[in-house]
């Protein structure tokens, strides 16, 4: 697989390798949170629905599909999806970068038990699609509530409480910080976010929240490439995840602009995926454990971030325009192209910062130091364990 460069705009994404962890931590967490504000207006819908709400593929920040009626036309979920709103998918990756902030070092599923979930049910945030200040648990979907009752309600062993949820991308959506926070160490982040996500997911949803977490860890390699990070999750990756990224970017490495690539992207990803040709209407078989089938968001993240060869405009709105689950799409394929460095246009982060009431890089430099202190850490963990390997030996 042969990554591409396009310059598209004044803003040219070349990938240069060359970009310190404090601008991959910030790329990735803002190039996140702007994906996500662009996907949110047109979660749901499909391609052809896009074009013809929009008079064409979106091209940057638009309002809510309903306009003015975003409250009351789907009262199911009655938020301000659009004009520059970050969505749940931000609202979680913030909250595990609280995390970290508060224990300093690698997270299990204890700690989510012990920090995330009494952050999502006891600590009033503003919340942009509510426009209000509200607990984030008012906010988040119906499988991110699940951690509140099967952990805080239901008092399941952390490890085990992401059983019985329905398997879908909630725990992979938030985890770039684990991937950040294992910088250039796929494995080991893939390793953490299993763990964390233990507490979430199961089965394939479970399995890419570790295979994301480590794409985000290897994106961060000084010289990476679009393709070393598809690479790196073929290492690690099992079952029908690995199979579904292998597939969906094989057929991506055909194509360099997003146009051409949506059809062959969402026939290469269809035999993975068990929601089914209409999102909006799930199949019988949605959602449910298999060791066949994968989530669809993260081949198609991945494959948009082979089209674009890198550039953060480019991956993200493909992404966007792909519709279905696009805001995660978005949320994960930003964060890619901005931990490989890739410039995120400053005029939707300065929309979506704005609009969102939202200071998008304060949580990166949060992460910065707190990496730097784990890894500091490590190192004298891994020092001690050599040192007494050594005597062992």
């Amino acid at each position: 697989m042969n990554p591409k460069t396009h310059e598209t705009g004044t803003n040219v994404g070349a990938v240069t390798g060359t970009a310190a962890l404090d601008e991959r931590i910030t790329g990735a967490l803002v190039g996140a949170a702007v994906g996500d504000a662009l996907g949110g207006p047109v979660e749901g819908w499909s391609p052809e629905q896009i074009v013809e709400r929009h008079g064409g593929r979106v091209h940057g920040i638009v309002g809510p599909w309903h306009g003015d009626d975003w409250r009351t036309a789907r009262p199911v979920a009655p938020y301000h999806k659009g004009d520059g709103h970050v969505t749940d998918d931000t609202l979680m990756t913030h909250a595990l970068v609280r995390v970290y902030a508060t224990v300093r070092d690698h997270l299990d599923a204890y700690a989510v038990a012990r920090h995330l979930v009494p952050d999502l049910m006891t600590t009033p945030r503003w919340i942009p699609e509510l426009e209000a200040d509200a607990l984030p648990l008012q906010r988040i979907f119906l499988a991110e509530k699940w951690l509140v009752a099967r952990i805080h309600y239901g008092h399941v062993d952390p490890r085990e409480a992401g059983t019985g949820n329905i398997v879908n991308c909630g725990a992979a959506m938030y985890m770039a910080p684990v991937g950040l926070v294992n910088a250039a160490n796929p494995a080991g982040a893939y390793a953490e976010a299993l763990d964390i996500a233990g507490a979430h997911q199961s089965s394939y949803g479970r399995e890419a929240a570790g295979v994301f977490a480590a794409a985000v860890a290897a994106a961060c390699i000084p010289g990476a490439t679009p393709a070393s990070v598809v690479e790196a999750c073929l290492a690690v990756a099992k079952d029908g995840t690995r199979a579904a990224i292998e597939t969906v970017c094989d057929t991506a490495t055909r194509y360099s602009d997003f146009e051409s690539a949506l059809r062959p992207l969402r026939e290469a990803v269809a035999p993975y995926d068990t929601v089914g040709p209409d999102y909006r209407n799930p199949s019988l078989a949605a959602r449910r454990p298999s060791r066949i089938h994968s989530i669809e968001e993260l081949p198609v993240a991945l494959a948009m971030l082979l089209v674009s060869g890198g550039d953060y405009r480019h991956a993200v709105l493909g992404s966007v325009n792909y519709g279905r689950d696009c805001d995660s799409i978005a949320t994960m394929s930003g964060a890619l192209a901005g931990a490989l460095g890739a410039e995120i246009p400053s005029d939707w982060a300065k929309t979506v910062t704005e609009a969102s009431r939202l200071d998008l890089k304060a949580p990166a430099r949060t992460l910065t130091k707190v990496t730097q202190e784990i890894f500091a850490r490590d190192v004298t963990r891994r020092r001690a364990h050599e040192t007494a390997y050594a005597e062992l030996s």
